[in-house]
C-alpha cells in the first residue's frame, strides 16, 4: 500500500538525486513539474475545485 510517507521518501530522494547530479536549476525544475503534476492529479480526481481556487486568487470570498 503506498502511504503519504513512502510518497514523501520518494519525492524527497528524487529530488536529491536530481540535485546533486544537475544542479541547483535542474532540481528547481524537476520540483517545479512535480508540483504542477500534483496539482494536474488533483483536477483530474476531481479533489481540486478550479473555480473556486481562482475566485480565491481574484480576492472573491464565499460564506461557505
Amino acid at each position: 500500500m503506498i502511504t503519504a510517507t513512502k510518497v514523501g521518501i520518494f519525492v524527497g530522494a528524487t529530488l536529491a538525486v536530481v540535485w546533486f547530479a544537475l544542479g541547483f536549476w535542474a532540481f528547481f525544475f524537476v520540483a517545479i513539474a512535480m508540483i504542477l503534476g500534483a496539482i494536474a492529479g488533483r483536477i483530474i480526481d476531481g479533489k481540486l475545485d478550479m473555480r473556486s481556487l481562482v475566485d480565491t486568487f481574484r480576492g472573491k470570498r464565499t460564506s461557505s
